[in-house]
């Protein structure tokens, strides 16, 4: 702390002496990607947003060019800074099968790399803000782990490291968040090995674990949920990624006890736990016993990750329908009776920090609606939990996709307006439909969205940060500083031009930026500043007039 407090200091001091004394091109990294296509404008005091004029582009940039004044310290002012806005927007990254990454298991490093890149940048430019990236798709990893074998859908081979050497987790965490993107980690806490997951090997958990890993007829395998071991086993691997990476969140979607047809209409065969369980005196039925076996799972995993970091948020994405029957009307598979899964649980006990039903259906039809499940859903948030639906961007089974989920995301703000935010399946309904990315970026995306707080997870109050002006040729050169750089994961800037402000979020390695006295016949006079934590709280702000 001392060291930070000294540095802070030294930095400061040099500020005040050498503004922008950088380079072009220095100047250009610091500030991140062009500015002034997120611009919102509101009027004074107000919450309305409003689409910022063209020309903004040409008033507010990255400084090009060292000014010679030094910068005068102004006193603070205050102000009513207007409303930000807020919504999760996230995609999901499978590596299962190589669905979306790699695209193939043979890429070289530098290949896996520049592919990653490119969906990272597509989400950064089109105003997405999250990532949930499966790292563990079948008792595998796509990460350095000690307790289980790299992925065969990264390098082809169960077991093999890539080569040359990095961590693929690692590399999305720090490629995400230079992004502004939070990064969630996925992983199927019960699949042991997958059909298209190559041959099994002694390196597999398939081996490893044998004694409590049972073969399903359509080739599968998976982890018996009632063995202690399993329970222990993914209880560990979860633990440790939270507690050697900077990841924002972990996420668990619809695979619990699996669907009846991996095993061809039969029953799962859990007989040996099932047996030792009534021999042991156990009264539940069988499959009380075995939603029971979940239920204490994941109240186990909320418990870890909250002890581990209490700040790393954890996601379920379950199966859309609980029962046939709920909503009235509703009709389909029965998460509770086939998989065993009592996700309504879950959510009546807030065990999640944010619930993701995959509502993968249209708006219009009743057995399967997308906003009457939503609203079900809704009414079981007992302990007013982030909802956010999971949207079948990929193959929503109506004529004109992009519209209808365009529609879902307009849905999700009207049925729930103070937690809005959506998770799309997959990003492959975004890299390969231009239409479908095109009527969402430029529709309910068009501006950019911090995420909305999560008020019951505690968190640090973020210091203000420190603003500093100064003018040259006409323009004004705003620079802010913070003294736990560590802590912000977003800027807001503000600037406002007679009664209307403008606002911006910014990248939290953008530390700079350059205004034109006026815009559209009204002189700037204030700049104010915000930094934001990964929780997406804020500091107070720091406003100074420009005189």
């Amino acid at each position: 702390m001392k060291i930070q407090v000294v540095k802070f200091l030294v930095l400061l001091g040099i500020v005040a002496g050498l503004f922008f004394s950088c380079s072009s091109k220095r100047s250009k990294t610091a500030t991140g990607t062009p500015v002034g296509s997120t611009i919102t404008s509101v009027k004074l005091d107000t919450v309305k947003k409003e689409q910022a004029p063209k020309k903004a582009k040409d008033t507010l940039r990255a400084p090009s060019y060292t000014p010679a004044v030094t910068p005068k310290e102004e006193t603070s002012i205050k102000v009513t800074l207007p409303q930000v806005q807020r919504e999760f927007r996230a995609a999901w990254v499978a590596t299962v099968a190589n669905i979306n990454w790699p695209s193939k298991n043979n890429l070289s490093t530098d290949q896996q790399k520049a592919e990653a890149i490119r969906l990272l940048e597509m989400l950064k430019e089109n105003n997405f803000n999250a990532v949930i990236f499966q790292v563990r798709p079948s008792a595998d990893a796509l990460y350095q782990s000690q307790y289980e074998p790299w992925s065969y859908f990264l390098t082809g081979e169960i077991g093999r490291k890539p080569y040359p050497f990095y961590d693929p987790l690692e590399f999305w965490i720090e490629e995400a968040h230079k992004r502004g993107l939070e990064l969630h980690v996925w992983l199927n806490p019960y699949r042991a090995h997958h059909t298209n997951g190559g041959s099994v090997t002694a390196q597999s958990m398939v081996k490893r674990a044998s004694d409590h890993i049972v073969r399903l007829k359509n080739g599968m395998y998976w982890f018996d949920p009632a063995d202690q071991r399993t329970q222990d086993h993914a209880a560990a691997v979860v633990k440790d990624i939270v507690r050697r990476y900077d990841i924002d969140g972990v996420h668990f979607d619809d695979y619990f006890y699996p669907y009846a047809s991996y095993n061809g209409g039969a029953d799962f065969p859990d007989s040996k736990t099932w047996n030792a369980y009534r021999s042991g005196g156990g009264k539940l039925s069988r499959a009380d016993w075995r939603r029971y076996n979940v239920n204490k799972f994941i109240e186990r995993v909320y418990t870890d990750i909250k002890a581990e970091k209490n700040y790393v948020k954890f996601g379920l994405s379950p199966f859309g329908i609980w029962k046939p029957g709920y909503p009235a009307g509703v009709t389909g598979s029965s998460q509770y009776d086939e998989l065993y899964a009592d996700a309504k649980l879950w959510l009546n006990k807030g065990w999640i920090d944010y619930f993701t039903p995959q509502l993968y259906w249209p708006i219009n039809p009743s057995k399967q609606s997308f906003t009457a499940l939503l609203k079900w859903w809704q009414s079981e948030n007992t302990h007013n939990r982030h909802l956010w639906p999971g949207l079948n961007t990929v193959g929503v089974s109506v004529s004109d996709k992009p519209t209808e989920i365009v529609n879902q995301i307009q849905a999700t703000r009207e049925i729930i307006p103070n937690s809005v935010g959506a998770v799309h399946w997959s990003i492959a309904g975004l890299t390969k439909s231009s239409a479908m990315l095109s009527k969402i970026s430029r529709g309910p995306y068009k501006q950019k969205s911090l995420i909305p707080k999560s008020p019951w997870l505690a968190a640090n109050p973020l210091l203000q940060p420190t603003l500093l002006l100064t003018m040259e040729k006409g323009n004004v050169f705003a620079k802010w500083l913070h003294k736990q750089p560590d802590q912000v994961f977003n800027w807001v800037l503000y600037s406002r031009y007679g009664d209307t402000w403008e606002t911006e979020i910014l990248d939290k390695n953008v530390s700079a930026m350059e205004f034109g006295k006026s815009k559209n016949g009204k002189n700037l006079n204030a700049i104010a500043i915000q930094a934001i934590d990964r929780l997406g709280n804020e500091s107070e702000y720091i406003a100074k007039s420009v005189k």
